[in-house]
């Protein structure tokens, strides 16, 4: 092993400083419960909430998927095949597309639902969702009632997935099993470790924990 990647290995990131003093802290009070109360609050939020938002995604795509399987309950239908339809010049029939994004969305909901090959799962759902938005472009129309201000119910259909683009982006994000830290200072101290791993990376091409 070479000095730097000694020093890279041995190198801890500085701990924030703490701004509390040694003076004690009278646990008897009642904000000192609140912010106890607060951070158990937190810590569970930090430890379950990833899960919990990956299970409620995957329950969104599935329902939501299993409804294509039958013509005529989707309030989406309409949009999602004709838009399909523009996409391939007409060459791929409403019945043949909405069985296949049926398949897609529940293959999506079954993969978040699982855990199971989540990087594909999540590879497919950004697909998706890039196609969800097309519909506020080749129909304005049937999307808004006054372009780009007010949608109609289809249009803040389509819309409100950004919020599950955005949900999609955290739950990727802790894909290769990373966590939420709800410590400010441990997250800080997390933070710093994971620069520098990354600056290890990016410096003799390997993982540090190589």
């Amino acid at each position: 092993m070479t000095r730097n990647e000694t020093e890279f290995k041995t190198a801890l990131p500085s701990r924030p400083s703490s701004a509390t003093s040694t003076v004690p802290v009278a646990r008897d009070t009642l904000a000192w419960k609140i912010d106890a109360l607060e951070l158990r609050m937190v810590g569970w939020w930090a430890q379950h909430g990833i899960l919990l938002l990956r299970l409620a995604l995957g329950v969104v795509f599935f329902w939501f998927g299993v409804q294509k399987f039958f013509p005529g309950i989707s309030v989406a239908q309409d949009l999602a095949t004709n838009t399909i339809s523009v996409l391939t010049f007409g060459h791929v029939p409403p019945n043949v597309s909405l069985p296949v994004l049926a398949t897609w969305e529940c293959l999506i909901g079954l993969g978040l639902l699982s855990g199971r090959f989540l990087r594909l799962t999540l590879l497919l759902l950004f697909a998706q969702m890039a196609g969800t938005f097309l519909p506020l472009v080749f129909f304005p129309a049937e999307t808004f009632k006054i372009v780009p201000w007010v949608p109609t119910l289809e249009g803040q259909y389509i819309i409100k997935n950004l919020v599950l683009i955005s949900a999609g982006l955290v739950v990727g994000a802790t894909s290769r099993g990373g966590r939420i830290i709800h410590s400010a200072v441990a997250a800080q101290t997390a933070e710093n470790t994971q620069n520098l791993h990354a600056r290890f990376r990016r410096r003799f091409h390997r993982n540090p924990e190589a």
